[in-house]
């Protein structure tokens, strides 16, 4: 299963893989109101955003995520950022339908962020949808999950939006970006909801 440059275009962003290129246009993005992200780790300046990019890439090369910058097709602005990360293959026996086909059976959709002229604009629905969309159809996958600060009402809201499920709370569950041990406020959609979650998102 091919992971790494996977590219994914919709009607208003295309999700291309993140790159050393992107740096510059990030670190505009980033900088536009950096109090968006109160509850994110969003890195301010260009020898944080390269040393993100960096590791990104690292994590890529290491098959263990898929991260994207998302790039505003009317400018070809990269906009934000986003990726697959807390990729999962499950041992499944021999004689098993899933046995040895090298699908995803879980993975995670996270550091995702964008400028402020981004908010509330079809940019964040549409790359949700893209991201969904190739999880569930081209790599198969059984589960999708989200986690974000358990105080980020603002991000709980549009998971929910979405058609995330609430699974539940994880206390301490990672580093905040006030330098605490987070709550994670996790959130799902399974493949069997994926139908009526991928109708719901075509009419937003």
């Amino acid at each position: 299963m091919e992971t790494g440059r996977v590219v994914l275009s919709g009607k208003h962003v295309r999700l291309e893989p993140l790159d050393r290129r992107h740096v510059e246009q990030l670190v505009a993005a980033s900088a536009a109101d950096p109090s968006l992200y109160q509850w994110s780790l969003v890195p301010q300046g260009r020898a944080e955003m390269t040393a993100y990019v960096d590791m990104a890439l690292a994590w890529r090369d290491a098959g263990s995520a898929v991260p994207f910058a998302i790039v505003r097709l009317e400018d070809g602005v990269a906009v934000g950022s986003t990726r697959f990360w807390n990729m999962e293959r499950w041992r499944w026996p021999a004689g098993h339908a899933r046995h040895g086909r090298g699908v995803l059976d879980s993975c995670e959709i996270g550091f995702t962020w964008l400028t402020r002229s981004a908010i509330r604009t079809a940019a964040n629905t549409e790359a949700k949808t893209l991201l969904l969309t190739h999880a569930f159809e081209t790599w198969e996958a059984l589960r999708v999950w989200f986690c974000t600060d358990a105080r980020n009402t603002r991000s709980r809201a549009a998971l929910e939006r979405i058609g995330g499920k609430l699974e539940g709370i994880l206390r301490s569950h990672r580093m905040a970006a006030d330098y605490i041990p987070r709550d994670s406020a996790c959130y799902s959609i399974v493949a069997a909801e994926w139908p009526d979650v991928k109708r719901q998102l075509s009419l937003k």
